[in-house]
């Protein structure tokens, strides 16, 4: 049995009544977890046998007393059978419910994930962002959907949650709601944090999670080539609009940072680092990790290019950058000036500084992530494709490495 009761009788010598005799104490043990209650009898404690927690002797008294005590456990054990009948979980507050029959509340999920949310919504700005509440609403709205979609009714019992009710989620977030592969497995995870919080509450004792697998599938990410690079530095927009998108989003490929973090910054986050020379120092909005980024030529010429702009100069910020949403709608447009067949988006140039700007010009992948603000390498190996510029320069470095030891081409003879 999972959750077997112990059950112990026990004298409480301390106190003693008048006649000398001790109360007859009845003690059940739970996980742990002790329920001690009075049996209303009380013993000479002479002729109490504490191993078999028993009356000694056959007396009247003795047969009466141990009699009492034989129901109690009786009446115990039946809780017990009962519970097992209902399949209910055996545990310290199922049992107490049973034995009192008092009826255990139910805890319904939405009403847990609702809690979540709020707690969330208070935190956004100081520990989140709002793009997590926002990710964390839609979830919510999806589990709603999914257990009227597969159940018919607007809540469940989180007891009823197991194994078939996560795979089933997941097939629903699939077919109905058309998800992507990573899309559907953000959304189980979400979800998991709910669950793994009723766990810690002790309000579920099996983790419907176990034995449950989804694997992110890795993503091509795009990014732009020095070429395409230069295309859009070297490109004379009509448009002063296309031209300042154009500029913050060139800033991203020099710096790395995230439309967020480009949005916050302030003349308070350029300082002097290790080098003397002028540095970003960034605590990244989404991780909270610090970034620090030497600053690149073409990035302080686009900051010294807005230092006069009214919106740098009243609201202290470094770049006067538009919405996130404008400035992807404009970058599709600079994209079709530019004849650059990609599908821009901000956090391209995030890509680009990872690839074109720092790896594929030999900056070890440790000292990118850094810079970053990543807390693993692995975060950064999904940004930082390799270019086949890349592979091409480290080949002719081990090439020459082979002709200066004497191992090159023509040393194969062939059979005439």
């Amino acid at each position: 049995m999972d959750n077997p009761i112990s059950i112990l009788f026990y004298l409480k010598r301390v106190k003693v009544n008048a006649q000398g005799l001790a109360p007859i104490f009845q003690r059940i043990t739970i996980n742990g977890r002790r329920l001690d209650n009075s049996t209303g009898k009380f013993v000479d404690p002479d002729k109490w046998h504490s191993e078999m927690s028993k009356m000694r002797g056959t007396s009247e008294e003795a047969r009466s007393i141990n009699g009492h005590l034989d129901n109690l456990k009786s009446k115990i054990l039946n809780v017990e059978k009962n519970l097992i009948k209902k399949d209910i979980p055996i545990t310290f507050d199922s049992y107490r419910n049973e034995l009192t029959g008092k009826k255990e509340r139910e805890r319904m999920l939405i009403p847990i994930f609702q809690e979540h949310n709020r707690k969330i919504k208070e935190l956004v700005g100081q520990e989140y962002a709002p793009g997590t509440l926002e990710r964390y609403e839609t979830s919510l709205k999806h589990t709603k959907d999914f257990i009227f979609w597969k159940y018919n009714i607007t809540d469940i019992n989180i007891e009823k949650i197991d194994h078939s009710f996560i795979t089933e989620y997941e097939f629903y977030l699939r077919s109905e709601r058309k998800c992507a592969n990573n899309t559907a497995v953000k959304y189980i995870k979400n979800f998991h944090k709910i669950i793994n919080q009723c766990l810690a509450n002790g309000w579920l004792n099996k983790d419907p999670f176990f034995n449950y697998k989804a694997k992110i599938k890795e993503v091509v990410r795009d990014f732009l080539s020095e070429a395409e690079i230069e295309q859009m530095i070297n490109k004379e927009f009509v448009s002063e609009r296309l031209e300042l998108v154009r500029d913050i989003f060139v800033f991203s490929c020099f710096t790395g940072l995230a439309y967020i973090d480009v949005k916050q910054l302030t003349l308070d986050n350029i300082a002097l680092g290790i080098d003397g020379d002028k540095w970003i120092f960034k605590n990244r909005q989404k991780t909270d990790t610090a970034s620090k980024i030497p600053l690149l030529p073409m990035a302080q010429e686009i900051i010294d290019k807005y230092a006069e702009h009214p919106v740098c100069k009243n609201e202290k910020r470094l770049l006067p950058i538009l919405t996130n949403q404008k400035m992807n709608a404009y970058l599709k447009e600079i994209a079709d000036v530019c004849e650059i067949k990609k599908e821009l988006t901000f956090h391209i140039a995030r890509h680009t500084f990872a690839t074109t700007v720092t790896l594929s010009n030999g900056v070890p992948l440790e000292t990118v992530s850094k810079m970053l603000g990543h807390t693993s390498l692995k975060t950064t190996q999904h940004y930082a494709k390799i270019l086949d510029k890349k592979i091409s320069e480290d080949m002719m470095i081990l090439k020459s490495k082979f002709k200066s030891k004497g191992i090159s081409s023509g040393q194969i003879k062939t059979k005439i």
